[in-house]
């Protein structure tokens, strides 16, 4: 099956970086103290050597080596993995700059988009003594890493968000369909919906929002009228929606009328199945529309069959401000997935700073029940190896979605989330 997190890395990213990175790059990076913080950014206070590129006022004499952890990412991947990856290598930079521990040290490793490249890439860093992997993307690439992992006992924090490829040592920081998917009904079943329709893709994303959907709307007892599938083309969109529409349309006039429609997708699907839900006027009705994490994208309030709609994501706070001082630092706006990447590294510097050598990344510091907090809130990882993170529910209006139903501020509190930023120990 081809893995979700492509579909999930469209949805999510309104547009691709379109720098590509060259083939065989390999990175080593460490943290230095830049006066003003960032300043020019992490790239403009660096200086090349032949071991990549180093942070010109450290060296090993005055700044004994505490940590060293790699990251690996498609860089020379295809077109849109490359760019994904150069947008998540720059954030993992601002997480290193930011935290400012002269010891930690950051490799970065290029897997090449294939498994045989991440096996390798994954080879290297053990060889150089890395005590932590993070990523790589794909779950092709993260089964070929843990083999590797494994056998040098190193943990690995990927990035995929298939399910089947965590555990043993291997966990997913990625946000899982289930999740997402739970908290949006969760919320609407408080809002007294208890009917409900849903127009899925027919591939393998939508599949995994099919499972989920189902498995939560009984969990919270509610009954699925309708569903269909459609083809990811706007030629095809057609006559699933239609068909949906129409059984909607039949349930209401039984008096029982549908209560809530669930339409997972994003960039690369609801413009298209706009006009079609304005064509069936289900727009008119007394229906309010679910949407998954891949609606969490700008200007989806410009099509006005959306605005009123619910969805899940994080408090969006984070990641306004993650992505402008990103922009600031490097020109270019984030890929959405870029969030994290940066909490990755930043959880690997505070268990660094926090233990010594050997125990850093043990399970028992991975999995605390407290979790972390970082750019898209908190979240935690599960002894099953897939993280738990701390959602919102947004509302999408004109210009700018709202928050309806806050992220809470950590895991065993009620607590609304009062910022978001970098991760706190």
């Amino acid at each position: 099956m081809v893995d979700g997190l492509k579909r999930w890395i469209a949805a999510r990213s309104g547009a691709v970086l379109a720098a590509v990175v060259g083939a065989g790059l390999s990175l080593t990076l460490a943290a230095c103290s830049i006066g003003g913080g960032l300043g020019g950014g992490p790239s403009s206070g660096l200086a090349a050597n032949d071991q990549g590129l180093v942070a010109p006022s450290t060296t090993a004499s005055d700044s004994p080596l505490k940590a060293k952890v790699a990251v690996l990412l498609p860089l020379s991947g295809t077109a849109q993995s490359a760019a994904v990856a150069k947008g998540m290598k720059q954030a993992a930079e601002m997480a290193l700059f930011e935290l400012n521990n002269p010891g930690f040290q950051l490799v970065v490793k290029d897997t090449k988009g294939t498994a045989e490249g991440a096996m390798a890439a994954a080879t290297a860093a053990a060889s150089e003594g890395v005590e932590l992997i993070i990523g790589p993307l794909y779950a092709r690439s993260v089964t070929a890493v843990a083999q590797v992992a494994r056998q040098a006992k190193l943990p690995v924090i990927a990035f995929s968000n298939d399910r089947k490829v965590a555990g043993n040592g291997v966990y997913l920081l990625s946000f899982m369909a289930d999740e997402e998917v739970d908290r949006i009904v969760s919320f609407a079943s408080r809002q007294s919906k208890r009917s409900y329709a849903a127009l899925v893709p027919d591939n393998s994303y939508g599949a995994l929002m099919t499972a989920a959907f189902r498995t939560s709307v009984s969990r919270h007892g509610g009954s699925i009228i309708a569903m269909e599938k459609y083809p990811v083309n706007s030629n095809g969109m057609l006559a699933p929606s239609q068909k949906l529409f129409k059984l909607v349309k039949e349930a209401a006039d039984r008096g029982a009328p549908v209560d809530a429609i669930f339409l997972p997708g994003g960039p690369d699907t609801l413009p298209n199945l706009a006009p079609l839900i304005s064509y069936a006027n289900v727009g008119a009705a007394p229906v309010k529309f679910l949407g998954s994490g891949g609606w969490d994208y700008p200007n989806l309030g410009r099509n006005k069959n959306f605005i009123g709609s619910w969805y899940p994501a994080p408090d969006p706070r984070g990641w306004r401000a993650f992505s402008e001082k990103f922009a600031r630092t490097f020109g270019s706006a984030p890929p959405r997935i870029a969030t994290l990447s940066h909490d990755a590294v930043t959880v690997a510097i505070r268990l660094a700073t926090a233990h010594p050598a050997g125990t850093r990344y043990t399970t028992q510091n991975l999995t605390r029940t407290t979790g972390f907090t970082g750019i898209d809130g908190a979240f935690r990882f599960t002894p099953a190896g897939t993280a738990q993170h701390s959602l919102a529910v947004l509302e999408v209006q004109k210009f700018n979605a709202t928050v309806v139903d806050p992220a809470t501020a950590g895991f065993g509190t009620n607590q609304a989330v009062a910022t978001t930023g970098a991760l706190r120990n």
